[in-house]
């Protein structure tokens, strides 16, 4: 789901720099060509998932002003403080060859932009840019058009390559590797708070550089989608929503939901689960090129509306998966987009009953020639654990 500020976001004492094999020489060559045909004359990428797409580069969000220069006709160029200039350099922005511009604390990096764009009369702002650094490239710029770029950059990372698939089955099989564990954690007399933790801990152990998120949603808090943790007591018998993900070493994200039952659970949730997990089944089994992101989303929910939940099914079906947790595709209803080769999302339905309980399934599927392959492998029984 979302990133939840609520439990310590441990990150790996020594995360690596992602293998350069992922940032080819090409995706700059294919963003050129994308904003030529969008009209742009130059793209502008501050630090973002954009900028680690095209890069390599995990640039810190910081008030000076980091920023790739990419023009249609004309070299690329990486703005960057001086201060900062060594961990760009050991980027694979640096071992790509890519220009790096190196600014002092007294110059300004706006108009040492603008002079490495001349004449660039429509520029495609990234849409993570921060406004303060737009209104610094406006009054630079004052006679460039600015436009967003959200759209020329999705379209690049909507499908993923086979470097790009295989980092994405290491980070499912990071994540299902933290699942395996939940027996460890989940326990009667325990919090979500505490079982958070040590959720936490075991992300980064499986090997992710940072946590994203950990919703641990024990009886009637599943009932919530996005609840984080609390400092509710696990009881016997408490069905426990458990939605993780971190981001890998390669920069690309995990994000997986199984449920939990600390002893039997009742018979109504029992019941609920069942009518969810043929839905979750059926929406996977569905995957394949050509159908839509509103048909996908249609399996579930009919099956889901035909037992009588339809009005508890209250979000889309997925999102997108890639460096970032959420990102293009969206499965939702309204999205007549067809599914492609190489695209990569989440189908996780899901059902709430407020003050009771509620459930989701969440697996990661890889869209191929073929079908979908689920990259998240661990069973989606309900899993009932020892009191």
């Amino acid at each position: 789901m979302t990133d939840r500020g609520d439990v310590p976001a441990p990150e790996a004492p020594a995360a690596q720099t992602p293998s350069a094999t992922l940032f080819a020489a090409q995706r700059l060559h294919d963003a050129r060509e994308a904003a030529a045909r969008a009209g742009f004359d130059a793209l502008l990428v501050c630090p973002s998932a954009d900028l680690r797409y095209l890069t390599g580069y995990d640039a810190l969000p910081l008030e000076r002003l980091t920023c790739l220069l990419l023009p249609v006709r004309g070299e690329p160029r990486l703005i960057v403080p001086a201060l900062e200039e060594p961990a760009a350099a050991a980027s694979p922005a640096g071992a790509s060859g890519l220009e790096i511009v190196a600014w002092n604390e007294t110059d300004d990096p706006y108009a040492i932009a603008a002079a490495c764009l001349p004449g660039a009369a429509r520029v495609g702002l990234d849409n993570h840019m921060w406004v303060e650094k737009a209104d610094g490239f406006r009054r630079a710029m004052p006679d460039a058009r600015q436009d967003l770029a959200g759209a020329v950059l999705s379209g690049l990372r909507l499908r993923k390559n086979a470097a790009e698939a295989q980092a994405l089955r290491r980070a499912g099989a990071a994540i299902d590797e933290v699942h395996s564990r939940m027996g460890e954690f989940l326990r009667v007399g325990r919090t979500e708070r505490q079982v958070g933790r040590d959720i936490a801990d075991a992300i980064i152990a499986a090997g992710h550089a940072r946590v994203d998120f950990v919703i641990v949603a024990s009886g009637p808090n599943g009932a919530s989608p996005h609840h984080e943790v609390s400092d509710r007591v696990i009881e016997a018998g408490d069905p426990v929503v458990v939605d993780i993900g971190g981001t890998t070493r390669d920069g690309y994200c995990s994000d997986s939901t199984r449920v939990y039952a600390l002893g039997e659970p009742h018979t109504d949730f029992r019941a609920m689960y069942e009518v969810l997990l043929r839905a979750q089944r059926a929406q996977v089994e569905a995957v394949r090129p050509g159908i839509t992101a509103e048909q996908l989303d249609a399996v579930g929910r009919d099956l889901i509306a035909a037992a009588g939940y339809g009005d508890r099914f209250v979000h889309r079906t997925g999102h997108g998966i890639g460096m970032e947790t959420h990102e293009e595709p969206y499965i939702v209803a309204g999205s007549a987009r067809p599914l492609e080769p190489g695209m990569a999302f989440s189908v996780e339905p899901g059902i709430y009953l407020p003050g009771r309980f509620g459930a989701r399934i969440e697996d990661i599927v890889l869209c191929t020639e073929n079908g979908g392959e689920r990259l998240n492998l661990t069973d989606r029984e309900l899993a009932v654990l020892p009191v």
